[in-house]
């Protein structure tokens, strides 16, 4: 009974995690959110036909 309760709280608190995380990120945007923003040649601040 425990280890079931254990369990289904670990896969809620993940899953609301998981949920905040992309909600955060969605809110940067394309190029805010990304790993690699500081190496990143698609100079997104720039408006472009190709991106």
């Amino acid at each position: 009974m425990i280890a079931s309760i254990l369990i289904g709280a670990a896969i809620f608190g993940y899953a609301t995690w998981s949920l905040v995380r992309f909600i955060n990120k969605s809110k940067k945007g394309k190029c805010g959110a990304c790993d690699l923003k500081d190496s990143c040649s698609s100079k997104c601040g720039i408006p472009s036909k190709l991106h």
